[in-house]
């Protein structure tokens, strides 16, 4: 998969499946996760370069990015305005 202009491909994190004290979190309770790693970058748009880079691991925002299933694995496309951190 290769993003075309300021898109991005994210693959995110996990949710968690148990509290910081151990409670377990039931899977109807598990929100989505906001923090992925980049897997691909695209040139970037309009002479401006793009800031992440394959490898980093973001924050993003809570309902960003366009879901995609690729070979079983679950991605999101979004812009790269709609990250928020790179940690």
């Amino acid at each position: 998969m290769k993003p075309i202009n300021d898109r991005v491909i994210v693959k995110p994190a996990a949710a968690e499946s148990k509290t910081k004290g151990g409670i377990i979190i039931p899977d109807t309770a598990k929100e989505k996760p906001q923090k992925g790693k980049v897997i691909a970058v695209g040139p970037g748009k309009d002479d401006i370069k793009m800031t992440v880079k394959k490898g980093d691991t973001v924050l993003y925002g809570k309902y960003a990015g366009q879901e995609l299933n690729h070979d079983g694995d679950d991605y999101l496309i979004m812009r790269e305005d709609d990250i928020l951190v790179i940690l």
